[in-house]
């Protein structure tokens, strides 16, 4: 599958390099920063697969690094895609949420003991969280203390029970005090609405991820109040997808520890948590502009709207603004003429506003068009889906305690104005 394997900063340096099948010529990352760089250029995404005409190169942007795979013949390319994913998501949960030019530097060994863990002639083998952290213990003050000081290795020279077996995320003989497992539904809303408050589009991008605290190897079985609603569900290995296909229903042998079990999608969304009115006009001179952010409290009024943030992306030709806000505080880049408007959490005995004035540079036309907004908002304790965990049926002798945590997050949430 995988000829090398590169991690680069977004200064375009080598951060890590991975060979399998020969030696790659450095240059096909230069070709590969060429075309960040002309992206950016003109605007745009770096396209994730970019063809060569000897390789074919796989990558995935994150916030300071990008993670580049090559390879030499066609392969499916969601295939090699998901497996970067997969080995960035673990060096998030080895190394924190902040993986960084430095972050690679400063754990450079462990980095590179994961990817020899994890790929087998530049396949995937060992993608499993659990196992991993079996075979290789991660960073922290103790272990390396204990390594330079007895001069061991943080790979273990034994395979975690159950890592050949058939069902190779989950070890054997595993055993707890207090069998527990938790559920937490993660749903970020896509939306765009127009200037009249009507929502052009939405959709919700859902994950279930599980912290599973059971005994021996529980089979579980669980099911939701609305299956149905599900659309493009992509699961974890360990769930059977027939009887998903048949029944709608989740049966499955879990890892042990931290997993996602599922992603989904749902369409048809038509009622929103919060509400944005924005009114901004420009003439000669200037423009005028409020802003309203309430919430709604269509079915819940105790739904609790925190975090809230608001960005307005004003014309470059804006000189200065006069604005004021009767919650939080707003701050707006002098070099890129964006107000950012912290809200926070929204009171229920007042309504949020930014109000006020924005000049214009002398002798600049109005604006041709108004700016759009962006939201960001989170709502603990709410599934905007509807989505829950109906029942949960256990293989064991044991009953588990269930638990099930819900919250609604914006993704992409444009109004425009």
């Amino acid at each position: 599958m995988l000829s090398s394997f590169f991690i680069l900063a977004n200064t375009g340096d080598i951060l890590i390099e991975k060979h399998w099948r020969g030696l790659i010529n450095r240059s096909i990352c230069e070709y590969f920063w060429d075309q960040v760089l002309q992206s950016k250029q003109n605007g745009s995404m770096v396209p994730p697969v970019i063809s060569t005409p000897k390789y074919y190169l796989i990558n995935i942007q994150k916030p300071q690094i990008y993670l580049l795979g090559v390879l030499q013949s066609e392969v499916s390319p969601l295939l090699v895609v998901d497996f970067l994913q997969r080995i960035y998501d673990t060096f998030v949960d080895y190394f924190g949420s902040n993986i960084s030019e430095a972050t690679i530097k400063d754990n450079f060994v462990h980095v590179y003991q994961l990817i020899d863990e994890m790929t087998d002639n530049g396949f995937p083998f060992t993608t499993e969280l659990n196992f991993l952290k079996e075979m290789i213990k991660p960073p922290g003050v103790l272990s390396n203390v204990l390594s330079s000081v007895t001069a061991t290795s943080n790979i273990t020279d034994v395979l975690p029970n159950g890592s050949l077996g058939a069902i190779q995320w989950r070890k054997t003989g595993i055993k707890y005090t207090a069998n527990k497992i938790f559920f937490d539904i993660i749903e970020e809303i896509d939306c765009i609405i127009d200037s009249n408050g009507y929502i052009v589009s939405c959709e919700v991008n859902g994950e279930i991820l599980v912290h599973c605290n059971l005994s021996g190897m529980p089979d579980l079985t669980l099911t939701f109040n609305n299956p149905r609603m599900l659309d493009d569900v992509s699961f974890h290995p360990c769930v059977r997808y027939s009887r998903w296909e048949n029944e709608r229903v989740l049966s499955f042998i879990p890892p042990d520890g931290n997993f996602k079990l599922l992603n989904y999608r749902v369409k048809g969304i038509n009622q929103l948590p919060i509400y944005v009115k924005p009114q901004i006009s420009f003439s000669e001179g200037g423009g005028r502009v409020n802003i309203t952010v309430g919430h709604k409290g269509f079915n819940n009024n105790k739904l609790i709207i925190e975090e809230v943030i608001a960005t307005i992306p004003f014309s470059k030709s804006t000189s200065s603004a006069n604005l004021t806000v009767n919650t939080g505080s707003f701050s707006i880049d002098e070099s890129t003429k964006v107000c950012r408007w912290n809200i926070g959490k929204i009171p229920k005995e007042k309504t949020p506003f930014l109000q006020g004035s924005v000049s214009l540079i002398a002798g600049s036309a109005p604006p041709e068009s108004n700016p759009s907004i962006m939201l960001q908002f989170r709502v603990p304790q709410y599934s905007i889906s509807g989505l829950n965990i109906e029942s949960l049926a256990c293989s064991e002798k044991y009953k588990p305690f269930k638990g099930v945590k819900s919250v609604t997050k914006a993704g992409k949430f444009q109004v425009r104005s």
